[in-house]
C-alpha cells in the first residue's frame, strides 16, 4: 500500500515521540531511569532539534519534574498523617494514585498522541510555552 502524502513525518517527529514515551514509562514502568534518560535526551538535543521535538521535550522534562514533586507531596502528607502504618496512608495513596497518577498518565497519552501526529502539544498547568 502506497504511503500517501498524510503519511509524511514531520522534523524532529521520532524524537518527540521517544520523549513521551519516556514520560509515561517514567510514570509507569522504570521511574527514575527513564527520567535519567529524558534528562539525556533533553539536554542533547535543546538546543539542535526541531521545534517539535524541543517542545514535546520541554513538556514531558516540566511534567516529569511537577510528578516528582506531587510525589513527594504525597509522601509528606503520609509521614505528616501518621506515617505509614496509619490507615490515612490509604487515603493519601488513593486520593494520589486517582487525581494526580492518572491525570499525568492521561496527559501523557494525550501528549503522546500529539507527538504521533506530529502536533506541539502544551501540558495544561505543568507544561512550559513552546516557541512558535
Amino acid at each position: 500500500m502506497p504511503a500517501s502524502a498524510d503519511d509524511s513525518e514531520q522534523p524532529g517527529q521520532t524524537l518527540a515521540v521517544m520523549a513521551e514515551v519516556l514520560y509515561l514509562a517514567n510514570l509507569l514502568l522504570a521511574p527514575g531511569l527513564c527520567f535519567v534518560i529524558l534528562l539525556h535526551l533533553y539536554f542533547k538535543h535543546r538546543a539542535s532539534a526541531p521545534q517539535l521535538a524541543v517542545c514535546h521535550l520541554k513538556q514531558t522534562v516540566s511534567a516529569s519534574i511537577w510528578a516528582g514533586i506531587l510525589l513527594v507531596i504525597a509522601n509528606l502528607a503520609i509521614l505528616l498523617l501518621g506515617g505509614y502504618t496509619s490507615a490515612n496512608t490509604w487515603i493519601v495513596l488513593i486520593v494520589y494514585f486517582v487525581t494526580c497518577h492518572s491525570t499525568l498518565v492521561l496527559l501523557g497519552i494525550i501528549g503522546l498522541s500529539k507527538a504521533m501526529a506530529g502536533q506541539q502539544y502544551v501540558y495544561p498547568l505543568l507544561g512550559k510555552k513552546c516557541d512558535g
